[in-house]
């Protein structure tokens, strides 16, 4: 096995920013973030202040995977928006200077919260928090992409459809046995793949809690972080897959929120999310959304299975890249079920929310 640790010569990086990024100055000093699956980052403590370096892996990598510089484009677009985004500086584009492209930004100081029940808040706290993160969220579709030039950052149409070739590719790609609740659910997504209904905006793709830096004190949201699969797409797809990742068990890598009481919490209800979004965006209300839920599930799974692949390939980002991989089965078996549950959900309900 090869491995490739993402490691670089501060020496010749110093000097580069220096020459690249409008006040910035040395000595510096860098320490890489632990968690997080992906694209290796990194804190810089500088001179001049404190900076998040945010590279491409080493080595072999998937197709369109780790798009270091779509996320910059898309948060240098999103700094003259509502939505709140952290301040990019620059990109190079220039594998020489640490092995692969990355980009600068400002660092933004405040709390990440890794588990749904929120534990370290009140009551009356968890339900403000989701209440901005609904808000964040539909302020983001809201957004005419022609404002802010990102008209070509994807497809205008056929989302889904494009997105379930995409990570059905992916997926076999980054195959390393054959897990049947993955081939069950392939076969459902591709048999009841909804018309295209047009809805276009620009989505996050990855939008969940622990993806967001709020206020030290307050449920303000500072920062939207990891923007990798960021594109053009149907909104629902983000929705979906926030409400995905809180269902999720309370013990997982991410923490859901299933099992546990949500009223008791004060955290919403996915009925609850799904009003609030809807009257954000003046939607009447959801058609499909079983096959959106079980759409999320199947596209993390096999992002899953890609940082299991890249774990036995030796360029997994983080330590816990097998733990993560190993999600694959649990998620399909996850989307099965609910899948097979859904034909019991009777028209006049609240669709099993």
């Amino acid at each position: 096995m090869t491995t490739h640790k993402q490691t670089f010569d501060l020496a010749k990086l110093v000097p580069y920013l220096e020459s690249h990024v409008l006040g910035f100055t040395g000595p510096v000093t860098a320490k890489k973030f632990a968690d997080g699956q992906s694209n290796p980052t990194y804190l810089l403590n500088a001179a001049s202040g404190d900076y998040v370096l945010r590279a491409k892996p080493l080595g072999q990598l998937l197709k369109s995977a780790h798009a270091v510089d779509r996320e910059y484009r898309v948060q240098q677009a999103l700094a003259t928006t509502d939505v709140p985004v952290a301040r990019v500086f620059h990109l190079c584009e220039d594998d020489t200077v640490i092995g692969s492209m990355f980009y600068l930004m400002d660092f933004v100081p405040g709390r990440i919260f890794w588990d749904a029940s929120l534990p370290e808040l009140t009551v009356s706290e968890r339900g403000s928090l989701f209440d901005e993160l609904v808000r964040v969220m539909a302020q983001m579709h809201n957004i005419k992409v022609d404002d802010v030039s990102l008209q070509d950052y994807g497809r205008p149409s056929g989302y889904f459809e494009r997105q379930l070739a995409l990570w059905i590719k992916q997926y076999r790609a980054a195959e390393t046995q054959h897990i049947e609740p993955m081939d069950t659910l392939i076969n459902w997504l591709s048999s009841n793949l909804p018309a295209d209904d047009g809805q276009v905006s620009l989505i996050h793709g990855d939008y969940r809690l622990d993806n967001v830096i709020f206020q030290q004190e307050g449920t303000k949201v500072l920062a939207v972080l990891d923007w990798e699969l960021s594109t053009l797409g149907h909104p629902l797809a983000d929705l979906a897959y926030f409400c995905m990742c809180l269902r999720l068990p309370p013990d997982g890598l991410i923490k859901g929120l299933a099992g546990l009481n949500r009223t008791e919490l004060g955290v919403p209800t996915e009925q609850q999310i799904i009003s609030q979004y809807c009257h954000l965006r003046q939607l009447q209300g959801i058609d499909h959304w079983h096959f959106y839920l079980a759409f999320s599930f199947f596209r993390l799974a096999a992002i899953c299975q890609g940082v299991m692949k890249r774990a036995l390939d030796g360029n997994a980002s983080s330590g816990r890249a097998t733990e993560v991989g190993q999600l694959t089965t649990s998620l399909a078996t996850m989307a099965v079920e609910l899948i097979a549950n859904a034909h019991t959900i009777k028209k006049g309900t609240d669709d099993g929310f």
